[in-house]
């Protein structure tokens, strides 16, 4: 296994030159979470206090997440960045939530790094042409063929032919890894002010959660 780049659209480069998608490619399925795995959400949840989560917006990837929020015209106030989204969930139901082995996964790399890490069932995707770009008159999220419409403009993970994600949102359902998946693309969306190393690590944290075992 090994990272990749994806590709930003031209535009969007020249806008926001700090924005980059990073994707890592294994043979691995969601399967319910063993012991060891739920004691390590425990673990991670006796991190956060409330007043660790009100200050996490002043260290340095959550700001970097909640300035590029601002500047695409995002209050991150209202709808928060997900590593902050992930600490208030975790306050209001009193810990993480084990669900199964993906969702921990992702979970654990978004509190461990502040990077967020999404999931595409391998079969749905060129990762050749694996891309952040704006949407345009005509995108539905996960194809032509179904899917809620795209507004023009917003930012999205596509490949040539489908619509993977709106930016930081939930996957296509078609896309996402399901019951017969068995084989994933992981990706990471970094911006200005996070280092490649952060992105990177959240996907090997990911991928190491997903194969071990």
């Amino acid at each position: 296994m090994s990272v990749a780049s994806g590709l930003i659209a031209p535009g969007l480069r020249a806008e926001f030159p700090g924005l980059r998608l990073y994707w890592i490619a294994l043979d691995a399925r969601p399967r319910a979470s063993p012991p060891d795995l739920r004691r390590r959400l425990g673990e991670l949840s006796d991190r956060y206090r409330g007043a660790g989560v009100v200050a996490m917006r002043t260290q340095p990837i959550p700001h970097a997440y909640r300035a590029f929020f601002r500047q695409v015209g995002v209050d991150p106030d209202a709808a928060r960045i997900p590593s902050e989204e992930a600490a208030v969930r975790r306050l209001i139901q009193g810990g993480f939530e084990s669900r199964d082995t993906l969702q921990d996964a992702l979970l654990i790399a978004l509190v461990e790094t502040g990077v967020p890490v999404g999931a595409l069932d391998r079969r749905s995707v060129d990762v050749g042409s694996l891309e952040i770009r704006l949407a345009v008159a005509g995108d539905r999220l996960g194809g032509a063929g179904g899917g809620s419409p795209l507004t023009a403009g917003q930012l999205i993970v596509a490949d040539a032919s489908r619509v993977h994600a709106t930016l930081f949102g939930s996957p296509a359902p078609e896309h996402a890894p399901g019951p017969r998946t068995r084989r994933l693309v992981l990706f990471a969306v970094a911006v200005d002010g996070v280092p490649a190393i952060h992105a990177e690590e959240a996907l090997w944290l990911a991928a190491d959660v997903l194969t071990a075992g």
